[in-house]
């Protein structure tokens, strides 16, 4: 897939055209249906790759897409009722907080649930 390609594929992701990203960067109309053609300036391909959040080299084509951890929606997530434990399995603590890359210790998840354990939902 070329740059262009890559570019129409991230901007449907997003529910935006190629103008409306045009737009919000700034460049001029049709300035990236010509890059089928032309080859942009880095500047301006780094601009793209900040807007969708991406490598420059995956947009070049060189890496794989490298998803980001998504936000997690705690509403979504607790949606059927609240938590009444700090060891309830629908609390992924491991993927929502660490100490300098580690684990939490289950003290400290006890701690923090019973700070905020009435916040995980409404």
């Amino acid at each position: 897939m070329d740059l262009y390609e890559k570019i129409k594929e991230l901007a449907a992701q997003k529910n935006i055209s190629i103008r409306q990203l045009e737009e919000k960067l700034g460049f001029a109309n049709a300035t990236l249906r010509r890059w089928n053609k032309n080859k942009p300036s880095v500047d301006k391909i780094q601009a793209v790759a900040k807007y969708f959040n991406v490598s420059v080299d995956y947009l070049l084509g060189n890496e794989e897409l490298k998803m980001a951890n998504e936000p997690v929606d705690l509403k979504k997530v607790i949606s059927e009722k609240k938590p009444t434990s700090w060891d309830d399995p629908r609390i992924d603590w491991n993927e929502w907080v660490s100490f300098d890359g580690e684990p939490i210790s289950d003290d400290v998840k006890k701690m923090l649930f019973a700070i905020y354990g009435d916040k995980l939902t409404d």
